[in-house]
């Protein structure tokens, strides 16, 4: 029995017709600007953002460390939220590679940071203080539960911002699902930033990469980075391929991830031992409380996945579960019964 893994979207596999087009893909030296696949998947990117030019990168952690080091010198600021995927996952990167300064600020439960507490975070102009050149905002938010961000309150952000002299980027690894949940265009949630980063190997079921989008002047310095840090690849259209297929068939079919998410929230929030509101669940991301006494939350995800059920732990029995392609309703239906057959099994 194959496992039903919702421990992220990044365990997706690439659909058959992204294994074709990569078999057939026309190939060449992209550290040269020489592979047309490459070339044909940043253009298609910076289309579907609404900016000038884009940049193929491993991942997103790479995506979003090459754009803190591109907008940033070294002991220059940099603003994000204190629950911000950067912040908490990315190994620290622009601070030990860039040099760069983080400063951070609390995320509210959406996600949003108020612009207020940005201002108010922002130093003086004074010999005393690092310089802030950049303002980080998430979209989705993942530790927030998957929230999108509306375009209005990044547009805000962006003018806070752009007033202090600071850029904003946007780290929009799930900016496709923001804008199926919110109704939007992914280029006018992206509008208001100076640069963003998107994955194509989440939601989007790319075997590998993200993008990096921004202005062509932006985007050149940003190849100087992305070599600088290894991120020079040769034939890469071989994945980049991949890409191509994600942009161009994936992202329509999002929506059924989302529902199948609000079909997992409203089945936990009625098993006991577990607590969640499903009116908090927005996209694909699924985050619940287990509140049971008879069973250890360990012992809990362990019975799950010996029944071929997988989940990840975020924080004390925080739990979070994530649909993408490749689960369908029947999983989700298999994954609520094996849930409440443990738990009852265990009273």
């Amino acid at each position: 029995m194959s496992a039903i893994d919702l421990r992220s979207d990044t365990v997706t596999l690439p659909s058959p017709e992204m294994r074709e087009a990569m078999y057939r893909a026309e190939l060449g030296d992209d550290v040269y600007g020489e592979d047309p696949t490459v070339n044909r998947l940043q253009e298609l990117a910076a289309q579907r953002m609404g900016k000038e030019a884009a940049l193929f990168v491993v991942s997103g952690t790479m995506g979003n460390l090459v754009a803190m080091l591109t907008h940033c010198g070294r002991g220059e600021g940099a603003i994000m939220g204190t629950r911000s995927h950067t912040l908490l996952n990315e190994a620290g990167g622009a601070a030990a590679l860039g040099g760069v300064y983080i400063l951070t600020v609390p995320n509210e439960t959406d996600g949003t940071i108020v612009p207020a507490h940005i201002e108010a975070a922002i130093p003086v102009d004074d010999v005393h203080h690092p310089r802030i050149r950049l303002v980080c905002l998430e979209n989705t938010h993942n530790y927030c539960g998957g929230n999108p961000i509306t375009a209005e309150y990044t547009e805000h952000v962006g003018d806070l911002a752009h007033g202090h002299g600071a850029a904003l980027h946007l780290d929009g690894a799930r900016i496709f699902n923001a804008a199926v949940a919110l109704g939007k265009a992914p280029s006018q949630l992206a509008a208001p930033a100076d640069s963003i980063q998107f994955c194509l190997s989440k939601g989007l079921s790319a075997p590998v990469g993200s993008m990096l989008c921004g202005s062509r002047g932006f985007i050149s310095r940003a190849l100087r980075v992305r070599k600088m840090v290894g991120g020079g690849m040769r034939q890469a259209g071989v994945i980049a391929a991949a890409g191509i297929v994600a942009l161009e068939r994936m992202v329509d079919r999002l929506q059924e991830d989302h529902d199948n998410a609000q079909v997992l929230a409203r089945g936990i929030a009625e098993i006991e031992g577990l607590s969640l509101d499903p009116a908090t669940v927005k996209t694909n991301i699924v985050f619940f409380d287990y509140v049971a006494k008879n069973l250890p939350v360990q012992q809990f995800l362990a019975a799950l996945a010996r029944d071929g059920v997988l989940m990840l732990a975020l924080g004390p029995g925080r739990l979070r579960a994530v649909t993408h392609y490749g689960i369908t309703r029947s999983d989700i239906d298999q994954a609520l019964a094996v849930m409440a057959r443990t738990l009852k099994g265990a009273s």
